[in-house]
């Protein structure tokens, strides 16, 4: 069991490590890339390949400006591909909707701007659909965010 997290440039490290968090959360091995569509597809293509040799269950891909790594992920894999818009030119507007867009046939699941978090806990997810002990860790986690959400919210609101 794998995870994948793939990011085209080292200045989106920070957006990206809430994916890495998330996926710690619940002892999820992961690896992690920095791989550009346009500036290296061959190197991008090579891992994918190692990806899928070597047991990955799922890739997060964030991107940027013209966002196409998600895309160029999901269109040279079977594999289940996450994409993470990153904030950039029009307020990350410009990524997500190039993510969001896919080609019928190409999906990439695709959470909100800067939003890696989500991104973790849907491979999380698809995970738990195969490993029990990823799917009881996720029963636990929402059961405790329930119960922490409602003592942190006892008391009201001052405004």
């Amino acid at each position: 069991m794998k995870v994948a997290i793939i990011f085209g440039s080292k200045s989106d490290t920070e957006v990206m490590r809430g994916a890495a968090n998330a996926l710690r959360e619940f002892d999820i091995p992961f690896e992690a890339h920095v791989l550009s569509a346009h500036r290296v597809p061959e190197k991008l293509s090579e891992v994918i390949k190692n990806l899928e040799e070597t047991g990955c269950e799922a890739i997060i891909a964030g991107a940027g400006l013209a966002a196409h790594l998600p895309g160029v992920i999901a269109s040279q894999t079977t594999l289940p591909v996450i994409g993470v818009p990153i904030k950039g030119a029009v307020e990350g507007m410009d990524a997500l909707f190039s993510i969001v867009q896919m080609p019928k046939g190409i999906p990439v699941s695709t959470v909100g701007i800067n939003n890696s978090y989500n991104a973790g806990m849907i491979a999380a997810q698809i995970l738990g659909v195969k490993y029990p002990e990823i799917k009881d860790k996720l029963e636990k986690y929402r059961k405790d965010m329930k119960v922490n959400f409602i003592r942190d919210n006892e008391e009201g609101v001052e405004l």
